[in-house]
């Protein structure tokens, strides 16, 4: 596979605030483990070998389980996610795949009963942040295999 273009030298001040986007999203309360998982979780849906790759060695270099990165893409058929992390990686699917759906008053509510407001507001931010992510990886043809975490 070869980059179609270096869209961070093209157009470095978008490239800057994406960065900062993503600065600020580390900067929250939400916990990292969590926020790596839906990372994880939304480039599994779009597709995004780039960001698989960056983000599964990233939640790797924080501890996470290999059990736990395999079993993302089937999370509701395992018992080693926390209500928490439940609640996170449905709304991640749900707002990933918004097209087909809406945000039902439900998942809505049950997402609530997780995380304050602040919080519920900062992980939108972080799912959208990845979602934009993956969609400027894909459409670039960015390389997968060749990110190593700090």
């Amino acid at each position: 596979m070869q980059a179609r273009l270096d869209y961070y030298s093209i157009a470095p001040e978008a490239a800057t605030i994406m960065v900062e986007f993503e600065k600020y999203v580390k900067s929250t309360n939400l916990d990292s483990a969590l926020v790596e998982l839906v990372k994880t979780r939304a480039s599994q849906i779009n597709g995004c070998a780039f960001c698989i790759d960056m983000h599964t060695k990233d939640a790797r270099a924080n501890g996470e389980t290999e059990q736990r990165l395999y079993g993302l893409n089937a999370w509701r058929e395992t018992d080693y996610y926390s209500e928490k992390e439940r609640a996170a990686l449905a709304l991640t699917e749900a707002i990933t795949e918004i097209s087909n759906h809406d945000i039902s008053d439900e998942l809505y509510n049950k997402v609530r009963e997780q995380f304050n407001e602040k919080d519920f507001v900062d992980l939108v931010y972080a799912i959208n942040t990845i979602n934009s992510w993956n969609r400027l990886a894909i459409t670039m043809r960015a390389v997968p295999g060749r990110y190593q975490p700090n």
